[in-house]
């Protein structure tokens, strides 16, 4: 069953041009931004936001404060299918990947790819999959292989040629902490991740991304309003670089700020224990644009549409290949 897919990767530059494509999953967070009467001037406004933080977090040589620019590439990856037909191929994931450009030097350094990560299986899995099985009522309850599809196919990705040839480094996710979960300072801190928390218990996102083979840990950056969650492989803090860790927190911050600015743009900074909410007024909004109700709505679209297109033309396929596939968890 090995040779029944393969993935082929495309990239579009990230700037105030950009458009997203026909097949872009649009709740995206960089999709969103990019439409409407005000698209580029979010645009302009986002990248401007990810070039101070940059700055900010990279100090050192650097009194005026510009000598670093990020460059953002939107990676897309597309899992083919080797039958013929309608739906041969589709749209698995997209991610941002960065590099750093020193003005100063010239050089352009290479970041981590990894940031605003979207799935098309991922909305099947959260806005169709999970409320059929609890649109009875009753207890929550979560498919034991809930996620499983699709964790065996994004290690998979990772371990293919196609991914391998493009990066050198395993990607690192850096989303939003949980609004059903409590956070605690555990006294370690980072010189450039900051201080790291510990959640309560594990939330159903860090349970799903466990079975795409990535551990989490939190941690709040200086000058941060509150942790970010990173799931990764191997080991973060030794894995990277000072300045590609700040590529990351410099993109992901932004978004977060844009997208949920009554946690990330909050006036108060997180305590020593930190419980998300949404229910809150004191937080600044950012000049950007942005459509949280749209990006629900299109969550379950999306769901249906992968449904359609993939899980429901391709399960056979897809089963028999899960069935045989081995995958390491995350540590």
């Amino acid at each position: 069953m090995a040779n029944e897919f393969t993935f082929r990767i495309t990239t579009t530059r990230f700037d105030e041009d950009y458009a997203p494509s026909a097949d872009s999953r649009v709740t995206t967070n960089f999709a969103n931004l990019a439409r409407g009467e005000r698209r580029r001037e979010n645009l302009r406004n986002a990248l401007t936001m990810i070039d101070r933080r940059l700055n900010d977090l990279a100090s050192a040589d650097n009194a005026d404060g510009d000598r670093y620019t990020a460059e953002l590439d939107i990676v897309s990856a597309h899992l083919r299918f080797a039958t013929e037909g309608d739906d041969q191929e589709f749209p698995l994931l997209e991610v941002l990947d960065v590099h750093i450009v020193d003005r100063l030097t010239g050089e352009r350094h290479q970041g981590i790819v990894g940031n605003n990560f979207s799935s098309y299986v991922r909305d099947y899995d959260f806005s169709v999959l999970l409320p059929s099985v609890n649109e009875a009522g009753g207890a929550f309850t979560v498919p034991e292989d809930f996620g499983v599809l699709h964790g065996k196919l994004f290690q998979h990705f990772l371990e293919s040629e196609a991914y391998r040839e493009r990066f050198p480094l395993p990607p690192v996710v850096c989303i939003s902490v949980s609004t059903s979960r409590t956070y605690r300072r555990n006294g370690t801190h980072h010189p450039v991740l900051g201080a790291e928390y510990e959640q309560d218990s594990f939330s159903l996102t860090d349970e799903y991304f466990a079975k795409m083979g990535l551990q989490v840990r939190y941690f709040m950056p200086r000058g941060s309003a509150a942790p970010l969650a990173f799931y990764f492989r191997g080991d973060l803090l030794s894995d990277y670089t000072d300045l590609q860790l700040i590529g990351t927190i410099s993109t992901m911050e932004t978004f977060q700020k844009i997208y949920r600015p009554e946690i990330y743009n909050a006036d108060s900074p997180a305590g020593s224990v930190y419980r998300p909410t949404l229910e809150r007024d004191d937080f600044s909004p950012t000049a950007v644009t942005y459509d949280r109700v749209e990006r629900s709505q299109l969550a379950i679209t999306q769901g249906r549409y992968t449904d359609e297109h993939f899980v429901t033309p391709h399960r056979t396929v897809l089963t028999q290949w899960a069935a045989g596939y081995a995958t390491a968890p995350a540590r």
